[in-house]
Protein backbone atom coordinates (compact mmCIF):
# COMPACT_ATOMS: atom_id res chain seq x y z
CA UNK A 1 0.00 0.00 0.00
CA UNK A 2 1.35 3.39 -0.91
CA UNK A 3 2.24 5.74 1.90
CA UNK A 4 1.00 9.32 2.25
CA UNK A 5 4.32 10.70 0.99
CA UNK A 6 4.16 8.58 -2.17
CA UNK A 7 0.60 9.72 -2.87
CA UNK A 8 1.63 13.35 -2.35
CA UNK A 9 4.60 12.99 -4.71
CA UNK A 10 2.41 11.31 -7.29
CA UNK A 11 -0.11 14.12 -7.04
CA UNK A 12 2.59 16.73 -7.50
CA UNK A 13 3.83 14.98 -10.65
CA UNK A 14 0.32 14.89 -12.12
CA UNK A 15 -0.19 18.57 -11.25
CA UNK A 16 3.15 19.45 -12.85
CA UNK A 17 2.27 17.58 -16.05
CA UNK A 18 -1.06 19.37 -16.18
CA UNK A 19 0.78 22.68 -16.01
CA UNK A 20 3.13 21.64 -18.81
CA UNK A 21 0.18 20.66 -20.99
CA UNK A 22 -1.56 23.95 -20.18
CA UNK A 23 1.58 25.86 -21.16
CA UNK A 24 1.87 23.94 -24.42
CA UNK A 25 -1.75 24.77 -25.21
CA UNK A 26 -1.25 28.46 -24.41
CA UNK A 27 1.84 28.55 -26.63
CA UNK A 28 0.05 26.94 -29.58
CA UNK A 29 -2.88 29.34 -29.29
CA UNK A 30 -0.82 32.53 -28.93
CA UNK A 31 -0.22 34.60 -32.03
CA UNK A 32 2.62 36.68 -30.55
CA UNK A 33 4.77 35.19 -27.77
CA UNK A 34 7.96 36.49 -26.20
CA UNK A 35 10.29 35.18 -23.50
CA UNK A 36 11.78 37.35 -20.77
CA UNK A 37 14.77 35.67 -19.15
CA UNK A 38 16.85 36.38 -16.07
CA UNK A 39 19.83 34.92 -14.24
CA UNK A 40 17.92 31.77 -13.30
CA UNK A 41 17.98 30.46 -16.87
CA UNK A 42 21.79 30.43 -16.84
CA UNK A 43 22.44 28.79 -13.46
CA UNK A 44 22.39 25.37 -15.13
CA UNK A 45 25.23 26.65 -17.32
CA UNK A 46 27.30 27.25 -14.19
CA UNK A 47 26.63 30.99 -13.85
CA UNK A 48 25.48 31.95 -10.33
CA UNK A 49 22.40 34.09 -10.01
CA UNK A 50 22.24 37.32 -8.05
CA UNK A 51 19.67 36.89 -5.30
CA UNK A 52 19.47 33.27 -4.10
CA UNK A 53 20.25 33.10 -0.36
CA UNK A 54 23.84 32.03 0.28
CA UNK A 55 24.92 31.79 -3.38
CA UNK A 56 23.61 34.92 -5.07
CA UNK A 57 26.25 37.47 -6.03
CA UNK A 58 24.33 40.31 -4.36
CA UNK A 59 24.11 38.39 -1.07
CA UNK A 60 27.90 38.71 -0.85
CA UNK A 61 28.33 42.27 -2.11
CA UNK A 62 26.24 45.43 -2.07
CA UNK A 63 25.78 46.04 -5.82
CA UNK A 64 25.64 49.81 -5.38
CA UNK A 65 29.06 49.72 -3.71
CA UNK A 66 30.76 47.38 -6.20
CA UNK A 67 28.82 47.29 -9.49
CA UNK A 68 27.55 50.81 -10.03
CA UNK A 69 28.67 53.73 -12.16
CA UNK A 70 29.76 55.63 -9.05
CA UNK A 71 31.80 52.61 -7.87
CA UNK A 72 33.61 52.50 -11.22
CA UNK A 73 34.34 56.23 -11.23
CA UNK A 74 35.31 56.37 -7.55
CA UNK A 75 37.67 53.40 -7.50
CA UNK A 76 38.14 51.69 -10.89
CA UNK A 77 40.87 49.40 -9.53
CA UNK A 78 38.57 47.88 -6.90
CA UNK A 79 35.68 47.80 -9.39
CA UNK A 80 37.66 45.58 -11.76
CA UNK A 81 39.14 43.40 -9.03
CA UNK A 82 35.68 42.66 -7.64
CA UNK A 83 33.76 42.21 -10.88
CA UNK A 84 35.93 41.19 -13.80
CA UNK A 85 36.78 37.61 -12.83
CA UNK A 86 33.17 36.50 -12.58
CA UNK A 87 32.37 38.30 -15.85
CA UNK A 88 35.24 36.41 -17.48
CA UNK A 89 33.71 33.19 -16.16
CA UNK A 90 30.40 34.14 -17.78
CA UNK A 91 32.09 34.06 -21.18
CA UNK A 92 33.31 30.49 -20.59
CA UNK A 93 29.80 29.15 -20.01
CA UNK A 94 27.84 27.21 -22.63
CA UNK A 95 24.08 27.25 -23.34
CA UNK A 96 21.90 24.73 -21.55
CA UNK A 97 18.66 22.97 -22.47
CA UNK A 98 16.52 26.03 -21.72
CA UNK A 99 18.51 28.28 -24.07
CA UNK A 100 18.33 25.69 -26.86
CA UNK A 101 14.61 25.18 -26.26
CA UNK A 102 13.89 28.88 -26.78
CA UNK A 103 15.96 28.89 -29.97
CA UNK A 104 13.93 25.95 -31.25
CA UNK A 105 10.60 27.59 -30.36
CA UNK A 106 11.70 30.59 -32.43
CA UNK A 107 12.64 28.36 -35.37
CA UNK A 108 9.26 26.63 -35.13
CA UNK A 109 7.44 29.96 -35.28
CA UNK A 110 6.13 29.74 -31.71
CA UNK A 111 8.30 32.50 -30.26
CA UNK A 112 8.76 36.03 -31.61
CA UNK A 113 11.93 36.75 -29.64
CA UNK A 114 13.82 36.75 -26.36
CA UNK A 115 14.25 39.71 -24.02
CA UNK A 116 17.04 38.96 -21.58
CA UNK A 117 18.44 40.62 -18.48
CA UNK A 118 21.56 38.47 -18.83
CA UNK A 119 24.89 39.70 -20.20
CA UNK A 120 26.29 36.21 -20.85
CA UNK A 121 25.35 35.98 -24.56
CA UNK A 122 24.06 32.42 -24.18
CA UNK A 123 20.83 32.98 -26.12
CA UNK A 124 22.81 34.03 -29.18
CA UNK A 125 25.20 31.12 -28.69
CA UNK A 126 22.23 28.74 -28.60
CA UNK A 127 20.95 30.02 -31.94
CA UNK A 128 18.24 32.53 -30.99
CA UNK A 129 17.98 35.21 -33.68
CA UNK A 130 15.73 37.88 -32.14
CA UNK A 131 17.40 38.79 -28.84
CA UNK A 132 17.21 42.05 -26.92
CA UNK A 133 20.01 42.23 -24.32
CA UNK A 134 18.50 44.93 -22.14
CA UNK A 135 21.37 44.96 -19.64
CA UNK A 136 24.09 44.91 -22.29
CA UNK A 137 26.68 42.26 -23.11
CA UNK A 138 30.31 41.22 -22.65
CA UNK A 139 31.45 41.38 -26.27
CA UNK A 140 32.78 44.95 -26.26
CA UNK A 141 33.89 47.83 -24.08
CA UNK A 142 34.57 51.52 -24.62
CA UNK A 143 36.67 54.37 -23.27
CA UNK A 144 34.97 56.60 -20.71
CA UNK A 145 36.81 59.65 -22.07
CA UNK A 146 36.94 59.42 -25.88
CA UNK A 147 34.41 56.64 -26.55
CA UNK A 148 36.83 54.43 -28.52
CA UNK A 149 35.49 50.87 -28.76
CA UNK A 150 37.45 47.68 -28.04
CA UNK A 151 36.73 43.98 -27.76
CA UNK A 152 36.19 42.30 -24.41
CA UNK A 153 39.31 40.21 -25.06
CA UNK A 154 41.37 43.40 -25.40
CA UNK A 155 40.21 44.54 -21.96
CA UNK A 156 40.92 41.14 -20.41
CA UNK A 157 44.39 41.01 -21.96
CA UNK A 158 45.27 44.31 -20.33
CA UNK A 159 43.90 43.16 -16.99
CA UNK A 160 45.86 39.91 -17.14
CA UNK A 161 49.03 41.86 -18.00
CA UNK A 162 48.60 43.94 -14.85
CA UNK A 163 47.02 47.08 -16.28
CA UNK A 164 44.26 47.67 -13.72
CA UNK A 165 42.04 49.37 -14.59
CA UNK A 166 42.32 48.66 -18.34
CA UNK A 167 42.90 51.84 -20.31
CA UNK A 168 42.34 53.25 -23.78
CA UNK A 169 45.24 52.89 -26.22
CA UNK A 170 44.43 56.27 -27.75
CA UNK A 171 43.80 58.63 -24.81
CA UNK A 172 44.65 56.55 -21.71
CA UNK A 173 41.12 56.89 -20.35
CA UNK A 174 39.55 54.10 -18.27
CA UNK A 175 37.71 51.39 -20.21
CA UNK A 176 34.29 50.15 -19.19
CA UNK A 177 32.28 47.21 -20.45
CA UNK A 178 29.14 47.72 -22.53
CA UNK A 179 26.90 46.48 -19.74
CA UNK A 180 24.23 48.36 -17.83
CA UNK A 181 25.58 49.05 -14.37
CA UNK A 182 23.55 50.17 -11.39
CA UNK A 183 22.81 53.92 -11.79
CA UNK A 184 23.09 53.62 -15.60
CA UNK A 185 20.16 54.53 -17.87
CA UNK A 186 18.76 51.64 -19.85
CA UNK A 187 20.19 51.10 -23.33
CA UNK A 188 18.55 51.08 -26.74
CA UNK A 189 17.70 47.36 -26.53
CA UNK A 190 15.28 48.07 -23.70
CA UNK A 191 13.46 50.66 -25.81
CA UNK A 192 13.34 48.26 -28.76
CA UNK A 193 12.10 45.41 -26.54
CA UNK A 194 9.37 47.59 -25.08
CA UNK A 195 8.17 48.46 -28.57
CA UNK A 196 8.39 44.84 -29.72
CA UNK A 197 6.00 43.79 -26.94
CA UNK A 198 3.18 45.76 -28.55
CA UNK A 199 0.45 43.23 -29.23
CA UNK A 200 2.10 40.53 -27.11
CA UNK A 201 -0.37 37.75 -26.38
CA UNK A 202 1.86 35.66 -24.13
CA UNK A 203 5.01 36.41 -22.13
CA UNK A 204 7.09 33.57 -20.72
CA UNK A 205 9.18 34.83 -17.80
CA UNK A 206 11.97 32.31 -17.26
CA UNK A 207 14.47 32.48 -14.43
CA UNK A 208 13.77 36.04 -13.37
CA UNK A 209 12.84 37.21 -9.89
CA UNK A 210 11.11 40.23 -11.47
CA UNK A 211 12.56 42.52 -8.82
CA UNK A 212 14.76 44.80 -10.95
CA UNK A 213 13.04 47.74 -12.61
CA UNK A 214 12.30 48.86 -15.24
CA UNK A 215 12.48 45.30 -16.67
CA UNK A 216 10.14 44.05 -13.94
CA UNK A 217 7.41 46.25 -15.40
CA UNK A 218 7.39 44.45 -18.77
CA UNK A 219 4.73 41.87 -17.74
CA UNK A 220 2.26 44.78 -17.78
CA UNK A 221 2.51 44.71 -21.59
CA UNK A 222 1.13 41.22 -22.18
CA UNK A 223 -2.33 39.69 -22.14
CA UNK A 224 -1.20 36.38 -20.66
CA UNK A 225 1.72 35.78 -18.31
CA UNK A 226 3.54 32.55 -17.47
CA UNK A 227 6.31 32.46 -14.86
CA UNK A 228 8.86 29.65 -14.80
CA UNK A 229 11.17 30.15 -11.85
CA UNK A 230 12.51 28.20 -8.89
CA UNK A 231 11.56 30.94 -6.44
CA UNK A 232 8.54 33.14 -6.00
CA UNK A 233 8.17 36.52 -7.72
CA UNK A 234 6.04 39.61 -7.01
CA UNK A 235 4.05 38.79 -10.16
CA UNK A 236 3.02 35.24 -9.20
CA UNK A 237 -0.49 36.12 -8.07
CA UNK A 238 -1.18 38.02 -11.29
CA UNK A 239 0.23 35.32 -13.60
CA UNK A 240 -2.02 32.98 -15.56
CA UNK A 241 0.34 30.10 -14.82
CA UNK A 242 3.29 29.62 -12.46
CA UNK A 243 5.65 26.66 -12.71
CA UNK A 244 8.26 26.42 -9.96
CA UNK A 245 11.20 24.41 -11.25
CA UNK A 246 14.51 24.46 -13.06
CA UNK A 247 14.29 26.16 -16.43
CA UNK A 248 16.09 23.39 -18.31
CA UNK A 249 13.75 20.67 -17.09
CA UNK A 250 10.57 22.70 -17.62
CA UNK A 251 11.54 23.73 -21.14
CA UNK A 252 12.59 20.17 -22.04
CA UNK A 253 9.24 18.87 -20.83
CA UNK A 254 7.43 21.62 -22.75
CA UNK A 255 9.13 20.63 -26.02
CA UNK A 256 8.23 16.99 -25.37
CA UNK A 257 4.59 17.94 -24.84
CA UNK A 258 4.56 19.98 -28.04
CA UNK A 259 6.15 17.12 -29.96
CA UNK A 260 3.52 14.66 -28.72
CA UNK A 261 0.81 16.87 -30.14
Amino acid sequence: MKGIKEFAEGGEKVYYQQKILALANMLRNSKRTFALTGAGISTESGIPDFRSPGTGLWTKHDPIKVASVSALLRDPVTFYKVNLEHWINFTKARPNAAHYALARLERDGLLAGVITQNIDGLHLAAGSQKVWEVHGHLRTCHCLDCGESYSFDHLVSQYRAGTVPPICDRCRGVLRLDVVLFEDPMGEDFLHATRALTGCNLLLVIGSSLQVYPVASLPERTRQLVIINEGHTPWDLRANLVINGKAGQVMTDLLAALDRE
